[in-house]
């Protein structure tokens, strides 16, 4: 059998060694000049070439100081805010959402690329705001640990302005391009006739944006173990790129196809807000379309490793994102131990029965991504699913066919029956899985060192296995 143990996959030992410099850089004060430290390591790594194993070992120190190091800079890059009220000129980035008192959005100062969420006094005003309206705001903003700073804004101390972007980056441009399609597009799925609910689902599970999601439809798929569908992901980002492939086909043009797919990938994620589990999908899909002109094993731990190292070096702090930490692990589960479950049947045996085959794929994955995720569930959000494979048959072919048609029906409005029906079909079986006895654990509380212990046991049993499996 052929598995990925820390010899074939070196990739895994250095980004584990960035992680963990990452996390001692937040929480514990360096007593080092950590830039100092890190050149010196780097000198005596190559002045190491004639000894591997302790080259290896310095080198895998590297990378645990540059993990103190990028979340350090990080951290001395962060604004500080003034006491009082302060005066500043922003860009809307989001659509007004609707608050008990106030129309929430978020914003970006062009003076200093700071992202806010703005709570502005809820009047006709504020709710008539779109995507890339300019602002100039005078109120006290609030610094958050590992949120959105906010602020609250009375009526009369904001107003609309023409507001240059040439102090914007031109990534920042282009996201902010994108976030007006977005606005644009979710304005005319509104149009079509769904419902509030049926809205809010199509919004987040086609173009990603949640903030129509009520608390009991949140309620529903998180008891059902569905609200992984509404988080983009390498699920969405992997059914869009089938339907690329089926439509962008040419053996004779592989590079250019492949090149024309992975743009219009990276330009979804645009559009969708660049979200940390898309822009992470999105990455690997485009190392998956580069591996395939070389017709190389495409999608290994190797490459998820490298995907994670580039992610964190260029903004360490998503190590601390939930997201990022359950799109990473969920991912990784599946890498390591899907192999496990193949053995169970031969391919020989799943080949001649397609639908077992496609019976035991779904299980396979959807019970691989919950051991990487469910102790960061239990952790985070203090429940369990029980249901969950149950669910997956339900709502991963539901997904499938709610992205399409959402993509369809901003053609052919005429067809938009056909989602309505749709989606009111998938929130009704899952309502109705919700109030199962049973169908949900609630209650875990588990400590870091609980969680900690929890995956040690299912790596011990994923080892276990692996001797096992080599002495058949």
């Amino acid at each position: 059998m052929k598995n990925n143990t820390f010899e074939s996959v070196p990739l895994l030992r250095i980004v584990v060694s960035l992680m963990t410099g990452i996390l001692v850089g937040e929480y514990v004060a360096m007593p080092l000049p950590l830039c100092v430290t890190f050149m010196a390591l780097v000198v005596l790594a190559l002045l190491l070439w004639k000894f591997p194993l302790l080259q290896s070992v310095t080198i895998t120190l590297c990378f645990l100081v540059l993990g103190a190091v990028l979340i350090q800079r990080q951290k001395n890059q962060q604004v500080s805010w003034p006491e009082g009220e302060v005066c500043y000129e922003a860009v809307v980035l989001t659509d007004p959402v609707e608050k008990p008192k106030t129309m929430a959005v978020d914003i970006l100062l062009p003076a200093n690329h700071r992202k806010l969420k703005a709570y502005l006094y809820k009047d006709d005003r504020s709710r008539a705001l779109s995507v890339g309206d300019g602002l100039r705001i005078q109120s006290r903003i609030q610094s958050e640990q590992r949120f959105l700073d906010r602020t609250f804004v009375s009526s009369w101390k904001w107003k609309k302005v023409n507001l240059s972007l040439k102090g914007l980056s031109r990534l920042e441009r282009t996201k902010l391009f994108f976030l007006k399609q977005r606005s644009r597009l979710l304005k005319r799925l509104s149009s079509r006739g769904l419902s509030d609910e049926q809205y809010a689902i199509v919004a987040a599970m086609a173009l990603g944006d949640k903030s129509a999601l009520t608390k009991d439809l949140r309620e529903i798929y998180n008891v059902t173990g569905a609200s992984h569908v509404l988080a983009l992901s390498g699920l969405h980002l992997g059914i869009i790129y089938v339907l690329l492939s089926l439509l962008i086909r040419g053996r004779h043009w592989q590079a250019f196809s492949q090149l024309t797919i992975v743009m219009c990938i990276w330009a979804f994620v645009f559009l969708v807000g660049m979200p940390v589990s898309a822009v992470r999908s999105a990455f690997m899909l485009s190392l998956y379309a580069l591996l395939s002109l070389g017709h190389r094993n495409k999608m290994t731990v190797n490459t998820l490793a490298f995907t994670a190292i580039v992610l964190l070096m260029m903004s360490p702090q998503s190590l601390l994102d939930v997201g990022f930490q359950m799109s990473f692990l969920s991912v990784f589960a599946i890498l390591i131990f899907l192999p496990l479950f193949e053995m169970v049947f031969s391919q020989q045996y799943l080949m001649d029965h397609r639908l077992l085959k496609w019976i035991w794929s779904m299980l396979s994955v959807s019970f691989a991504a919950q051991l990487g995720v469910a102790p960061l569930i239990a952790y985070y959000f203090g429940r369990f699913s029980t249901i969950f494979l149950l669910t997956n048959f339900i709502v991963i072919p539901a997904a499938t066919l709610i992205l399409y048609l959402s993509l369809v029906v901003l053609v052919i409005p005429s067809l938009a029956f056909l989602l309505v029906e749709l989606v009111s079909l998938l929130n009704a079986v899952l309502t109705r899985l919700s109030v199962i006895p049973g169908a949900s654990i609630e209650g875990l509380h588990p400590s870091i060192i609980q969680v900690a212990m929890m995956y040690v046991i299912i790596a011990a049993v994923y080892l276990l296995i692996i001797r096992l499996s080599r002495s058949i």
